[in-house]
C-alpha cells in the first residue's frame, strides 16, 4: 500500500512540474499526464474504502496548486466536474479490473477510461463552446480539430492514450515489483503471509 501511495503522490508532483515548467507545451505534449492511470490504478491497487477517493483528492490538491497558482483558473467550474466525471469513471474501471486483474486488461481498461475521457470532455466543450454548431459536423470538429487557433484535439487524445498507458504499465511495474520485494523479505525472514 505504501507503494501505491507513493506513486500517486510523485505522479502529482510529475503533474504540477511538468506544467510549471512548461515542458509539455514546448514538446507539444498536451495531456500527457499521469491522470487517468492515477484513477485506474487507484481503484485497482489501494485498499478498497480509500481506492476510488485518494486519486481525486490527489487530483484535487494537483489542480489547486496548478489553477489557483500557476493558470489562475477557477479551482471550481463546469469543466472541471466534467473531468473529474470522466476521470471517476476510470476509477470505476479500475474496480472492475480489481476483480479479476491481468495486464491484458488493465491496459485495456487504461484505453478505455482514455476513450471515455477524450469523448465525454470533448463532447461538453462541443455542448458549451459557442464555437462549435450544435450539429453532428460540430460535434466532429470538437472530437477531431477543435476550434481554431489551438492544437487539434485528436492530438490532445493521442497525448493522453499515451500517457495513461505508460504511466499505467509504471504504476503496475511498481506494484508488481513491489510485492515481489516484500515476498523476497518475507521469505529470507521465514515469515509468511
Amino acid at each position: 500500500m505504501f507503494v501505491a501511495f507513493a506513486l500517486v503522490a510523485v505522479a502529482v508532483l510529475y503533474r504540477v512540474a511538468i506544467a510549471i515548467s512548461g515542458i509539455g507545451e514546448s514538446l507539444g505534449a498536451f495531456n500527457f499526464a499521469p491522470l487517468g492511470a492515477i484513477a485506474l490504478c487507484g481503484a485497482v491497487y489501494l485498499p478498497r474504502r480509500i481506492a476510488l477517493v485518494v486519486p481525486l483528492v490527489a487530483l484535487a490538491l494537483s489542480d489547486v496548486v496548478l489553477n489557483g497558482m500557476h493558470y489562475h483558473a477557477p479551482l471550481l467550474s463546469w469543466e472541471m466536474g466534467v473531468r473529474y466525471a470522466a476521470l471517476a469513471m476510470s476509477g470505476v474501471l479500475g474496480v472492475w479490473v480489481r476483480s479479476r486483474p491481468g495486464m491484458f486488461r488493465l491496459l485495456g481498461a487504461s484505453v478505455a477510461g482514455s476513450l471515455l475521457f477524450y469523448a465525454t470532455t470533448n463532447t461538453a466543450s462541443w455542448w458549451t463552446d459557442a464555437g462549435y454548431a450544435k450539429t453532428w459536423a460540430g460535434w466532429v470538429q470538437a472530437l477531431t480539430l477543435g476550434l481554431p487557433g489551438y492544437p487539434p484535439t485528436f492530438a490532445f487524445y493521442q497525448n493522453t492514450l499515451a500517457g495513461d498507458l505508460l504511466f499505467t504499465l509504471l504504476f503496475a511495474g511498481c506494484m508488481a515489483l513491489g510485492a515481489r520485494a516484500v515476498a523476497a523479505r518475507e521469505a529470507s525472514s521465514g515469515v509468511r503471509a
